[in-house]
């Protein structure tokens, strides 16, 4: 084992080494890198960094240019979101069901400056399944038109249920859910929601939710499409598994214009543009697709 030997004083003012074992050293530094990697998974909560406007210098053709650790939003291969094109989907029709395990938790709404979050700060609202491994279900946020497009349409409004790897170790660390919605009735789980949303108009704020429960958001687990993509804001983090409902959802104009009015002071949306797809494989999960 090796050791790193420093000097002290002894009582009759001789130099005696210090021996601290490298393997601490190691291990301090290790720790330090793995916080680094584990944060830089994840997105960027201060507006301050970034914007959507896109005459902006912090807009999102500039983003891969403003940090360095955020070089993949510029030069990432898998960037998301995309637009879901029927002739490019390959049909699974014995998909497995995706399996569901949220539960009613504790939970705290905030004005990212972004967006709006829904959070789960103890993790304890459950867990979706995929390919056999557990992704923690951390928090639900909303970008308005949506960010991907199917067949080239874009959408009202757009949630994103975003989930950790309960292992640290796996390829793919992180996992979205995605729910695509148009104008038409109000949505009963946003209506929960909206005067904590308006009460935080351009405001960065939390405030408790007190249980909230994440099934009420009504995901789909029979027919969905699915691609690897990446995080759709600062760092861009690549190896996402993007799960997206094929079911649309329905909100007001009403709903869709509280979410805008709460985050929306220097642009129209915020939601990023369609990236290339890169050839990537798109797959339509179900029985009916």
């Amino acid at each position: 084992m090796g050791f790193l030997g420093l000097k002290r004083s002894s009582m009759k003012g001789q130099k005696q080494p210090i021996f601290i074992p490298l393997f601490l050293i190691f291990s301090v530094l290790f720790l330090c890198f793995s916080a680094s990697v584990a944060h830089n998974d994840e997105e960027v909560e201060d507006e301050r960094e970034f914007d959507y406007n896109e005459n902006s210098s912090k807009g999102p053709l500039h983003w891969g240019d403003l940090k360095t650790e955020w070089a993949a939003c510029k030069n990432g291969a898998m960037q998301s979101p995309i637009d879901l094109t029927n002739d490019r989907v390959k049909i699974i029709t014995k998909s497995v069901k995706l399996e569901k395990n949220y539960k009613p938790a504790e939970s705290i709404i905030k004005n990212r400056g972004h967006d709006i979050s829904l959070q789960w700060p103890d993790h304890k609202a459950g867990s979706i399944i995929i390919d056999g491994i557990e992704y923690v279900l951390l928090q639900v946020h909303w970008h308005s038109p949506s960010e991907h497009t199917i067949n080239g349409k874009r959408y009202a409004l757009e949630a994103h249920m975003v989930h950790k790897a309960a292992d640290p170790n796996v390829k793919s660390s992180l996992a979205v859910s995605a729910l695509l919605y148009e104008d038409g009735l109000p949505n009963d789980f946003l209506q929960k929601l909206i005067s904590n949303i308006t009460d935080m108009i351009d405001v960065v704020q939390q405030r408790s939710m007190g249980v909230t429960d994440p099934n009420l958001i009504e995901i789909d687990d029979v027919e969905y499409y699915r691609y690897i993509g990446s995080l759709t804001v600062p760092p861009c983090t690549e190896n996402v598994i993007w799960i997206i409902n094929k079911k649309i959802a329905t909100v007001s104009k009403e709903q869709v214009h509280a979410i805008r009015e709460a985050v929306h002071d220097y642009a129209e949306q915020n939601a990023r543009p369609v990236q290339a797809n890169n050839e990537r494989e798109m797959e339509l999960h179900g029985p009916n697709s």
